[in-house]
């Protein structure tokens, strides 16, 4: 008989496991599908460990310092200072503080890996798996954020995917997961940061912006399903490791309040400075741990192009070219903007030349797929993925061009059938 093996999810986190709260061991059944556990050298060949570093770099550093290095030189170009404090959305960078916040305490609190375990446990076919691990960050994007889903649910499929004996589909799996999390966080404000960005700036309704988005979410579940077809009908028995109590109540209470009150920010039923007041009193008070998880470093990001875009605004060559661009083609502008500078500065940089917040809000959202730089959380996915045994970059980045160019497709089209013909 098989023998029975474990897969630790830390082998595949690193030294920030604890983060995702994700506790016991995934096992094969040793009546069922051959298994492979992890190797149990921990550390990467010299070129792979090179590009982990790179592409951690990309993620943690890379952007914020585009940012700040834009702000910089726009206002050398401008020569002054004094319209800065204006240009910056102060509302924007509470209310991203606030969601992150409390969305970082769930995460802690372990309540997303008990609901991932129980829906995996037991006899599934194949495909019917990889539809699960798929749609997780799907819907959970669409509250936590489509970079947190894929912190919280990537390194899960890659454990579930090994022991199952399922290696070969771990690029493809990883990569539908970074789509998936990238159309489902576009159908609310909360979604993706550039969301909460279109919908504070242009005052939105939550229903307008739902009903603007809503065909594109539909159609990316059911292109999703279908890509979830293609894994096959194998049967295999994952049998996962009970913990006792694994969920933090109290953090699930805390933080439940604390999001809820960030909504109500969000959706204007109370003064952000409130919320802000309350969210950051509450976690003073009772969870000073999570200050640590904030996303810092995006809230720098959106600071420095608050501030890069009101110069930009200020200097006439440049509001001449990117007001003529918007007002022509705003969709096709913003999505091919996402792909060089990211989806959220580009968000940012483009708001102040077009009131046409349709086009702007689908072309960034939709610009998240394409290039791993055009949203971050393709790179969360890829530098998760490079922690497994056995993977390259080279493999990881065939799946990723041709599952996002059949992606994309398909959505453009839609925009226009609603809103060109």
């Amino acid at each position: 008989m098989a023998e029975r093996k474990a897969l630790d999810f830390r082998r595949l986190l690193g030294a920030r496991s604890n983060a995702l709260a994700f506790d016991g061991d995934v096992r094969m059944d040793p009546n069922c599908a051959s298994t492979a556990g992890l190797s149990p050298a921990r550390r990467f060949p010299s070129p792979r460990r090179a590009l982990a570093r790179a592409i951690a770099l990309m993620h943690g550093q890379a952007l914020p310092m585009l940012a700040f290095l834009c702000a910089f030189v726009s206002l050398a170009i401008v020569g002054d200072a004094s319209f800065v404090p204006e240009s910056i959305d102060w509302r924007v960078i509470a209310l991203l503080f606030c969601l992150m916040a409390s969305v970082a305490g769930f995460q802690k609190s372990g309540l997303m890996g008990h609901i991932a375990r129980n829906l995996v446990r037991g006899n599934h076919r194949k495909r019917s798996v990889c539809l699960v691990l798929v749609l997780l960050p799907f819907f959970s994007s669409m509250l936590m954020t489509n970079d947190v889903a894929l912190i919280t649910f990537v390194p899960f499929a890659a454990a579930v995917l090994v022991a199952a004996g399922w290696q070969n589909l771990l690029a493809y799996v990883i990569v539908l997961q970074a789509v998936a999390a990238n159309l489902g966080g576009m159908v609310t404000p909360v979604g993706n940061p550039q969301n909460l960005f279109i919908f504070t700036t242009y005052g939105l309704s939550p229903l307008d912006f739902f009903l603007a988005l809503a065909p594109f979410g539909s159609l990316a579940l059911i292109l999703l399903y279908l890509a979830c077809m293609r894994c096959g009908q194998e049967t295999s028995k994952l049998a996962i490791k009970r913990v006792e109590d694994p969920v933090d109540r109290r953090r699930v209470v805390l933080h439940g309040v604390l999001f809820a009150v960030a909504l109500l920010a969000v959706v204007r039923v109370i003064p952000w400075q409130a919320a802000l007041v309350l969210v950051v009193a509450a976690l003073a008070a009772f969870d000073r741990a999570v200050f640590r998880k904030v996303d810092y470093p995006l809230l720098f990001t959106f600071l420095c192009f608050f501030v890069f875009s009101g110069n930009v605004a200020h200097i006439p060559e440049a509001q001449g070219f990117l007001g003529s661009l918007m007002n022509d083609h705003p969709m096709l502008t913003s999505l091919v903007s996402s792909q060089v500078i990211s989806n959220v500065p580009a968000a940012v940089l483009l708001a102040g030349f077009t009131e046409n917040w349709h086009s702007l809000l689908i072309g960034v959202d939709l610009g998240g797929l394409g290039t791993p730089i055009a949203s971050l959380a393709s790179l969360i996915a890829l530098k998760i993925y490079l922690r497994a045994p056995g993977t390259t970059a080279l493999g990881f980045m065939k799946v990723f061009a041709a599952v996002n160019i059949v992606f994309l497709v398909p959505m453009v089209a839609l925009y226009a059938v609603l809103f060109v013909v």
